[in-house]
């Protein structure tokens, strides 16, 4: 399959921004968590968008593929504030979805 490692990095962050917005939830004080749930959330459809995309042979993608890195970059910032396993490791996902992206660019 075309493009296979970028659609893995970006299945992979998908999963770990679900896995912790939902994990967030459980956290004592969730309003302390409220901008990294909405930052899971919304990363986690910025690279949905793009892994559909990329399953087709539509060509003009850089554009998506720039705004994935600029939102896994805020991603990985918010929740690499938190000590939570689920936002360090969400927060590693989105770093390697950035690179990803940044190799598909290359």
């Amino acid at each position: 399959m075309r493009n296979e490692k970028m659609l893995k990095a970006l299945g992979n962050c998908i999963n770990h921004c679900n896995y912790c917005a939902d994990a967030c939830l459980d956290e004592d004080n969730v309003k302390m968590m409220k901008d990294c749930i909405r930052t899971d959330k919304v990363c986690a459809e910025v690279c949905s968008s793009l892994n559909q995309v990329l399953a087709t042979d539509y060509k003009n993608v850089d554009g998506l593929v720039k705004y994935c890195i600029e939102v896994c970059n805020a991603c990985a910032d918010e929740c690499g504030q938190h000590d939570h396993d689920h936002c360090q490791e969400c927060a590693k996902a989105c770093r390697e979805c950035v690179k990803a992206c940044e190799a598909y660019l290359a």
